[in-house]
């Protein structure tokens, strides 16, 4: 049954699908159950995946909002009313004394958190506005992160734990980019989106710092085609918006929605 599983995901997923696996074998098997910590948009797939292959288990995901990205996963035996099971979820709001932080962005304020000690997996979306930051955390590092958060990025802040009702989201914004491109080449396109030369996107690229739909991506000649979201480690995301077309010289026309 494993090597089955494998077939279906690429060598860097197998530890999160051995411990995945073994999380719904038991739920199914022996009746356990398993919240997980906070999953990206491809873990949350690959945990719909191996529950979907076991008749007897059940999974609920949950982010703390409808629409959420991170979410958490609740793995149990299919007689469990999961709807009603708490998943561990508080809200973290950041303010600042002053009225407004100053152009502070999603990167500063996780860079505050896991600049604690604490890992990415406890930490689900964050939402930044003018006025101040709600991050979705994992409640039990909420009294550890609202003793110790003091300051992001040289800013002194407030902080304050919610209940997941007094979240406010924010919507992602997207500064949107029209290129016209050679290819749909992922090192092409991203050199155009983060104005890097070539040569400066193949070097994370190559050493697996790119992820394109939350996936490790090490080949620079993939294909991008519309819907695909890319993240490069240090220079940021964006999505493909649209593919329109070929140029009279043969370009491809593309829609880019980067997020800022």
């Amino acid at each position: 049954m494993r090597i089955d599983i494998y077939e279906h995901f690429s060598p860097e997923e197998r530890p999160f699908v051995d411990r995945a696996w073994e999380w719904v074998v038991n739920a199914g098997e022996y009746h356990e159950v398993k919240r997980t910590d906070f999953l990206d948009p491809r873990q949350c797939f690959i945990m719909e995946s191996l529950a979907n292959r076991h008749p007897d288990v059940t999974l609920r995901l949950d982010g703390g909002y409808e629409g959420a990205e991170r979410c958490r996963g609740l793995v149990a035996p299919d007689y469990r009313d999961l709807r009603l099971e708490p998943m561990g979820m508080k809200v973290l709001s950041i303010t600042s004394e002053d009225q407004k932080f100053p152009t502070l962005q999603h990167g500063d304020f996780l860079g505050a958190v896991l600049g604690l000690g604490l890992k990415r997996e406890k930490i689900g979306d964050i939402h930044v506005r003018e006025d101040g930051c709600h991050v979705v955390i994992a409640e039990e590092i909420a009294s550890f992160l609202d003793m110790n958060l003091r300051q992001v990025h040289r800013v002194q802040v407030l902080t304050e734990i919610l209940e997941l009702d007094g979240l406010i989201t924010a919507e992602k914004e997207l500064e949107q980019l029209d290129l016209t491109v050679a290819s749909l080449r992922l090192d092409g396109i991203a050199s155009d989106v983060f104005r890097l030369s070539r040569s400066k996107v193949l070097i994370p690229i190559k050493a697996g710092r790119c992820r394109v739909n939350w996936r490790v991506e090490e080949d620079p000649s993939k294909s991008l085609k519309s819907g695909d979201v890319v993240a490069l480690q240090g220079f940021g995301r964006f999505k493909v918006l649209e593919i329109d077309g070929l140029t009279k010289k043969g370009r491809h026309r593309v829609k880019i929605g980067k997020f800022v």
